[in-house]
């Protein structure tokens, strides 16, 4: 059974359209800058499968980078095509929660992905 700490309550932008925020079903609520998570995508061209190495050089990620489409994958993930091109990381909801890089997540987690 997967934990409510992982399901998300509601998924969209936030009020000035400039993040992703999601609200998970255990009442906290997490904002993802878009280059944040485009640098942190956990795809196989930005991983290294076997080491787990990120090979993805972020300073080549533009800072304007953004989402041009959100989707969801199953009830597990969401996929995002960005502004650059890349569209084949999927992301977890479990990753995401732990990429939340609040006060209270950065406190009780140690900030680990």
């Amino acid at each position: 059974m997967t934990s409510q700490r992982v399901l998300p309550e509601e998924i969209g932008p936030t009020e000035d359209a400039t993040a992703l925020r999601i609200r998970w079903r255990d009442g906290h609520t997490s904002v993802y800058g878009p280059r944040q998570l485009r640098i942190l995508c956990p795809c196989a061209g930005c991983v290294d499968e076997l080491t787990g190495e990120r090979i993805l050089d972020a300073s080549q990620i533009d800072a304007g980078v953004h989402p041009l489409a959100i989707e969801y994958v199953g009830r597990y993930a969401l996929q995002f095509q960005w502004s650059d091109g890349h569209r084949t990381g999927i992301y977890p909801f479990d990753y995401l929660r732990r990429l939340c890089d609040c006060e209270e997540c950065r406190s009780t987690s140690g900030g680990d992905v």
